[in-house]
């Protein structure tokens, strides 16, 4: 099987998940945002496995997030959880940071982020897919978080201005893009001198074979796009990150992939 274009890649991703976003979209149910307090794939496949019943979009957030973070989201946000880890565990956010979340979807993490920093703060959630943003959208003014904002792009190239955030977040998103060099450069680009880099994603374990690559169900579902650990070191390296940790956090049935926690910073601009 020949590997894939980048337009047969995108193609296949956006049907997938505006599918899923479309599907929600359908329903109806009022939802609140509720103050705090304080400050591996889910199941065996990630971001909602593709051969899964369409009809059901039940999500995986009760395995992927603590109790006291889903007490805080409704139900409704919570059934789009199609992540594969929990960025907000590693995020460290503080109050009046900027976060940029990749791939955003229905809006979970921005969410949650938006709590973390507070009205001091923002947070923007970027995603290309027009029915995931609708979705967003409609679930952002049922929250009512006045420190949230959602913009349509791609990351490969992304409509941000140069060091913008202090933080950029993502959850089984990066995987997806057919040009991962872009990402990192761009992420790069878009964070401030000492920003940092925080993104639950799949990571392949061993070399996946040209026809595991070449799957575009397999893509859409989060597996064939990955890349080794190794790749994911050398590339944060060369698009000028450092402080590179991959930390494995689940493992997928012995198939060569697992979930991990991807942490990395952008130095800070020398005094001299």
């Amino acid at each position: 099987m020949s590997q894939r274009t980048a337009e047969e890649i995108k193609g296949a991703v956006e049907e997938h998940y505006g599918s899923r976003a479309r599907q929600q979209l359908g329903k109806t149910e009022t939802i609140e945002l509720k103050a705090t307090s304080g400050d591996g794939c889910a199941d065996d496949a990630c971001c909602g496995p593709s051969e899964a019943p369409q009809e059901e979009s039940s999500g995986w957030a009760d395995k992927l997030y603590t109790a006291q973070e889903l007490g805080t989201v409704p139900q409704e946000v919570q059934e789009m959880s199609l992540g594969c880890g929990n960025p907000m565990a590693i995020a460290e956010l503080r109050a009046g940071e900027a976060v940029l979340d990749l791939g955003s979807g229905s809006g979970l993490d921005c969410f949650l982020a938006a709590q973390q920093v507070g009205e001091s703060g923002r947070v923007v959630g970027l995603d290309m897919t027009d029915s995931m943003l609708e979705l967003a959208v409609r679930n952002l003014k049922k929250v009512g978080a006045t420190n949230v904002e959602f913009k349509k792009g791609e990351m490969e190239s992304m409509p941000l201005e140069d060091a913008q955030f202090d933080v950029i977040i993502s959850n089984c998103v990066i995987n997806l893009s057919p040009d991962k060099d872009a990402v990192f450069r761009e992420s790069h680009r878009v964070l401030k001198p000492g920003g940092r880099m925080r993104v639950s994603d799949i990571v392949w374990t061993r070399t996946p074979t040209a026809e595991e690559t070449s799957d575009l169900a397999s893509w859409a579902g989060c597996i064939a796009g990955a890349l080794e650990i190794r790749e994911v070191e050398s590339k944060l390296a060369e698009a000028g990150f450092a402080e590179i940790k991959i930390e494995v956090t689940k493992q997928g049935e012995n198939n060569g992939w697992a979930s991990a926690d991807i942490s990395a910073i952008k130095p800070a601009a020398s005094c001299c």
